[in-house]
């Protein structure tokens, strides 16, 4: 069997036609027909279904194809490795990350490595989950994977720094005045909570963290992402945990920012199926020059909910200690 003949299938099963998968790949339909029907001798049994008004996995085409997916995207990953081992000047670079890095941390060193390799294009892939990230970088999907360290991994894995997770709490908050706030504090405030919350121990990290300081959250929000939920609490509807660079580009001074006491930090690192090399080795070394990203000159503010109130600050980084795992 050929990579050819793989991606052919690929594009069958991914437009569920025969007729569409011919105009997309530029090839007759007789054309594509024969090289299906040479893969599936070559596997031994038929991989597709021929229907009336289209084509699907047969149980051996559903069993083939995320092995014929990993080998054609492990084929294009080997082929840009090549094109940058000598180094960063050229050809393009694939970047997975977790949703909250890509938009609270990414932009600047993107920018930054703009600035330096014009001529290398970034394609970013974000996802929910660290799970989902970590698959992604098994299927080959990207170059490198920016996000917590993997457990159990093959690979190569370079610990880039470590991510703070804060609390967001509206500017008129009895809180509002703190800096710190240990988490049985909050046992009477209602959360607003994330579909990317971290995983901990099989449970969603706030359960988990919240349950260990002897109660259960009240959720009055779920939302699909970080930046949301942040919003949400600098509305009031309630609290949320976030990561620190995503607070802190997103809010003005609506909102405070609170540590927990103990804080909750945890690290982060560049992960990949293959060795780092020419571009993906230089994007990992900004990478770690750039990180921590920046924070403000100074705590974010609390803004009066009455003229001439006196007006609090938000919080800045602890020690580290709790360990947020995934997500």
């Amino acid at each position: 069997m050929s990579l050819r003949q793989m991606e052919y299938f690929l594009t069958v099963v991914e437009e569920a036609s025969f007729t569409r998968a011919a105009e997309a790949l530029h090839v007759t339909q007789s054309a594509l027909s024969h090289q299906i029907k040479a893969l599936e001798r070559a596997v031994g049994g038929p991989l597709l279904e021929r229907l009336p008004r289209g084509a699907r996995l047969t149980p051996m085409g559903r069993a083939f194809r995320p092995h014929a997916e990993l080998a054609v995207r492990s084929a294009t990953q080997a082929g840009r490795a090549a094109r940058a081992a000598a180094g960063a000047e050229g050809g393009e670079l694939h970047v997975a990350a977790l949703h909250s890095i890509a938009v609270g941390a990414l932009p600047e060193v993107f920018a930054r490595w703009y600035a330096a390799h014009p001529r290398v294009l970034l394609h970013l892939h974000e996802y929910a989950t660290a799970g989902a990230l970590e698959d992604a970088v098994e299927r080959g999907v990207a170059d490198l994977a920016v996000g917590p360290v993997p457990a159990g991994r093959d690979g190569t894995v370079v610990p880039v720094g470590e991510e703070e997770i804060v609390l967001v709490v509206p500017f008129d908050d009895r809180l509002a005045g703190r800096t710190t706030v240990t988490l049985p504090e909050l046992a009477d405030h209602a959360w607003i909570r994330c579909a990317m919350e971290p995983v901990v121990h099989g449970e969603r990290f706030l359960d988990w963290a919240c349950a260990s300081a002897g109660f259960r959250p009240v959720t009055a929000v779920w939302t699909e992402h970080t930046s949301t939920a942040v919003r949400m609490a600098a509305a009031g509807v309630g609290v949320c945990a976030a990561p620190s660079h995503i607070v802190h580009g997103a809010v003005g001074e609506d909102c405070v920012v609170l540590t927990p006491d103990p804080p909750w930090r945890r690290p982060l690192a560049v992960h990949a199926r293959l060795p780092l090399t020419g571009a993906a080795a230089a994007f990992t070394d900004l990478l770690r020059t750039a990180w921590p990203p920046p924070r403000p000159a100074a705590p974010l503010p609390v803004r009066s909910p009455t003229p001439g109130a006196p007006r609090g600050e938000g919080a800045q980084a602890g020690a580290s200690r709790g360990r947020p795992a995934d997500g």
